[in-house]
């Protein structure tokens, strides 16, 4: 399903410069790295074109999608040209530079390196771990055809995730994880919580400062327009 939209303003093109290629459609799913672009885009008040793509039903593994991007992930950025830009953080970046009001990554090259170094860290301390042990636990049926699963390591993993929110819990510079800017750290680390805490990888009682976290980001503007319309398997992704 293809859905028409605006995209907002972008930036001007310097004389003598080619036009940087506008987004044209977004490949989009269910998912915690599709919503984290749903929410970036609801933050920033963007809408692109948006073409569903099954991906519990495997449509990304057939022919048509992988001619798109033939990793098969989702989500993937088509631009004007015809160019397709996959991964998440690539595809952020490209529109952040496109349309850099309001900031999500930052004003500044030290705004921009401690946004990146925060997104970093959730990513391989807490994001990683949580979905490498849900694939390997709760969905290992879906998803052992598709790529090698270690359900000796479910648990492992698990552990691993929560030891790094226990860790973020001291650590993090409230009100967000890079001080008083959201950004896209936030967007990343929520949207993973957000989809696994109602299988079994919730956030330890103990953390309040974690938990207050995702309370203030499940209040900010794209927390619930970015939520897919149903719940596969239970979760809000």
């Amino acid at each position: 399903m293809v859905e028409a939209s605006t995209l907002a303003q972008p930036q001007p093109t310097p004389a003598g410069t080619a036009p940087t290629p506008e987004p044209a459609k977004l490949y989009d799913s269910f998912g915690m790295n599709p919503r984290m672009v749903r929410f970036y885009l609801a933050e920033k008040g963007l809408d692109v074109p948006r073409q569903e793509v099954d991906i519990l039903g495997a449509e990304n593994r057939g022919t048509d999608y992988q001619r798109v991007n033939p990793a098969g992930q989702l989500p993937t950025l088509e631009l004007s040209d015809g160019t397709h830009i996959a991964e998440t953080a690539a595809i952020i970046e490209y529109l952040e530079e496109l349309h850099p009001q309001p900031p999500l990554i930052g004003s500044t090259p030290k705004e921009r390196a401690i946004t990146r170094m925060w997104w970093r860290r959730v990513e391989i301390g807490i994001c990683r771990p949580m979905v490498l042990g849900f694939y390997y636990g709760e969905a290992i049926d879906l998803f052992k055809t598709r790529f090698q699963c270690y359900p000796e390591q479910a648990d492992a993993q698990k552990e691993i995730a929560r030891t790094g929110m226990r860790w973020l819990n001291s650590a993090m510079n409230e009100p967000w994880l890079a001080g008083d800017r959201f950004t896209v750290a936030d967007i990343c680390l929520y949207c993973y919580i957000d989809q696994l805490c109602d299988v079994g990888q919730a956030i330890p009682e103990d953390l309040d400062r974690l938990k207050d976290w995702f309370a203030r980001v499940g209040e900010r503007r794209g927390a619930q327009p970015s939520i897919w319309r149903d719940r596969p398997m239970g979760m809000r992704g």
